[in-house]
């Protein structure tokens, strides 16, 4: 067991999902929460009530089906949407995108599906509007690509259009490196701009001004690291920082880091700095150590270009001040006692909500947390929102 490693803030309610602790991606819409599963558990998605949060209560949750998991999560204008794809080399019967009706926050009701075939989708941004941003495994493709969904009419999801660097169609040729893995983990949007985590193939800033003919403005990969996932474009700043997943247990030679990227000349970005690593114990306490996640800024959340919240599996939840982005500091962190029957936590993904409570998950079996920042951070933090 290893003990809390707190800063910053205090634990004010949990829920462990009715005993399938498994939680991947969580995002609130007025008092509801709603959580995807990682899979193991064979729990899908839940949706709990969050109006008091020291107190959150499961209304209901749905299985995932047979051989595949819906982990991931988006909320936008009265829409829920969740990913459907294989797990484990699982084959699932349905494999792409649901779209839920919110009219009950409680009891979402599937009114739409889009049919991706492959191995479906793994992540979804949808902000609201028109399009929905999937990463996506389609049959024949080498990995995932990159596909935009028109859900102005939810009951009939159509595409839109489509991205995928070439090789990984069938029938291309591979022109890149054997030991590189070149798939999309999933993209920010900005303006006519997407930033892609595009594994480890570093960072990809594409135009999207015309869905017809998307275009590459430039590809920045990196000597260390990989398994870029996450490309978030600060707003106002020409800034995005980046995240690598740890993707092996314990420390290897390429740590998986947190990256403040300089997009001034956005057709030749480079790193301006590396937010700072947790110091610690964490490469011997048992599973993965490392960043993942980061809050992703959306709208209806706590917006900042200057505070960003990071998850690091078991180096749990760092905050980083980038107000100087040449020189990052962490500001605050919150690492959980151990839950029950695992090695350590492993804290998943974060939402924050304008009113400062933080929502992060464990992925293996601790479910749901919410923190309520201190007094100092959260004077911090309001200073430094949009």
């Amino acid at each position: 067991m290893h003990a809390a490693d707190i800063l910053g803030f205090r634990q004010i309610g949990h829920s462990d999902l009715g005993g399938f602790g498994d939680g991947m991606q969580l995002m609130r819409f007025g008092d509801a929460l709603y959580v995807g599963h990682f899979g193991p558990s064979g729990m899908g998605t839940s949706v709990l009530d969050a109006s008091d949060p020291t107190d959150l209560k499961l209304v209901t949750q749905w299985k995932a089906p047979a051989g595949g998991h819906n982990h991931k999560v988006q909320v936008a204008d009265g829409l829920l949407l969740t990913n459907f794809e294989a797990f484990r080399g699982g084959s699932p019967d349905r494999v792409g995108m649901a779209v839920f009706d919110l009219s009950d926050p409680f009891a979402p009701a599937e009114i739409g599906f889009w049919n991706s075939g492959g191995k479906g989708v793994h992540r979804i941004v949808y902000e609201g509007g028109q399009y929905a941003y999937l990463s996506v495994t389609p049959d024949g493709f080498s990995d995932r690509i990159w596909a935009i969904v028109d859900v102005s009419d939810p009951t009939h999801p159509v595409e839109a259009g489509r991205w995928w660097w070439p090789g990984m169609a069938p029938d291309e040729t591979r022109d890149w490196p054997g030991d590189e893995e070149r798939s999309v983990h999933h993209a920010m949007v900005a303006g006519d701009r997407a930033y892609l985590g595009f594994w480890d193939s570093g960072m990809v800033i594409l135009d999207i001004s015309d869905y017809s003919n998307i275009r590459v403005v430039s590809h920045l990969n990196w000597e260390v690291g990989g398994n870029t996932h996450t490309c978030l474009p600060l707003p106002g700043r020409d800034i995005v920082v980046v995240t690598d997943e740890a993707v092996t247990n314990g420390c290897d030679d390429d740590p998986h880091m947190v990256r403040v990227v300089d997009i001034s000349n956005e057709t030749s970005p480079e790193v301006l700095s590396i937010c700072p690593v947790p110091q610690g114990d964490f490469c011997d306490r048992g599973l993965r150590f490392g960043a993942h996640n980061l809050h992703e800024n959306r709208p209806g959340s706590y917006r900042s270009a200057e505070v960003v919240f990071a998850t690091y599996f078991n180096g749990g939840l760092r905050v980083y001040d980038l107000a100087d982005s040449r020189s990052p500091a962490e500001i605050a962190h919150w690492v959980p006692e151990c839950p029950p029957n695992q090695e350590a936590c492993q804290i998943n993904d974060v939402w924050v909500d304008t009113d400062l409570l933080v929502y992060i998950t464990d992925r293996v079996n601790g479910g749901a947390y919410v923190l309520e920042p201190e007094p100092w951070l959260a004077r911090r933090l309001t200073e430094a929102a949009m």
